[in-house]
């Protein structure tokens, strides 16, 4: 895969992230904007990568431990987005939900027609 590839699906995943959160945001929420999509996309992906890496890249748990850094990246995730639209918890796990499921039924249909890898940045794979 080339460089242009990477980055292309690099932004087509972070987008599709994007419209998955506006979304679900509009469905669940008044007030939904694109602009504070894309930043929710772009700070919540900042913050998965950030602790995946830092707990399974620098701490270097193995064994059983090593489900500690996905597990502990969707907690942030959540109170990421908590933090981003002051709903309370509740409102922003079902934020991150709905934003996933429907990432996930996109990157589906697109990797069955095979346009795509089954993955995005910004959201958390499989879970």
């Amino acid at each position: 895969m080339t460089i242009t590839a990477s980055l292309l699906g690099t932004v087509l995943s972070f987008l599709i992230v994007a419209a998955a959160t506006y979304v679900t945001t509009s469905v669940l929420s008044d007030g939904a904007s694109v602009a504070y999509s894309l930043l929710t996309a772009a700070i919540t992906s900042v913050v998965w990568f950030g602790v995946t890496y830092f707990i399974s890249g620098v701490v270097g748990v193995g064994g059983y431990a090593v489900a500690l850094g996905p597990a502990l990246a969707v907690i942030a995730y959540v109170i990421t987005v908590d933090i981003l639209y002051e709903k309370g918890i509740g409102q922003a796990i079902a934020i991150s939900v709905g934003t996933w499921t429907i990432s996930f039924i996109i990157l589906y249909v697109a990797a069955y027609f095979g346009y795509s890898s089954f993955q995005a940045l910004g959201v958390p794979p499989g879970i």
